[in-house]
């Protein structure tokens, strides 16, 4: 909405930036759906957990693959520097971390990667907020 507001248009960037949007809640909201496959299981409910069967995990990964590879680009499209990739590289950690959680199904830890996807965002945002204030101030 702020793209169209500003320019009233919506620009390319914008779209790439939905898309790692979407790759980002599909993998989150695949972790929380391991933890309820059970119960959707039981009442009927499609969760993407189910849709992606044993290939869940993988398909968690992919998503935040795509996801961080999107924003690989456009940190080299928009010409960003070592702070903003910083920032990616973290987010990269802590998805690895996930993976750990995950990788044997357990609810419990599910739930906490889940839950730790705030981290995710928080590295993301300083790794932009220290380019625009560290390096583009500069």
């Amino acid at each position: 909405m702020a793209f169209a507001a500003i320019n009233n248009h919506i620009p390319a960037l914008a779209w790439w930036l939905l898309l790692a949007n979407v790759f980002w809640a599909v993998a989150y909201d695949t972790e929380y759906a391991m933890v309820d496959r059970d119960d959707d299981q039981k009442i009927g409910i499609q969760s993407s957990a189910l849709f992606f069967g044993k290939y869940d995990v993988l398909a968690i990964m992919f998503c935040y693959a795509a996801m961080l590879g999107i924003f690989v680009t456009i940190g080299q499209l928009m010409e960003f520097g070592y702070y903003y990739f910083a920032g990616i590289i973290v987010a990269l950690g802590l998805v690895a971390w996930q993976y750990q959680m995950i990788k044997k199904r357990n609810k419990s830890n599910c739930f906490k990667a889940f839950l730790a996807n705030n981290w995710i965002g928080c590295a993301l945002f300083s790794g932009l907020v220290a380019e625009y204030y560290l390096h583009v101030k500069l």
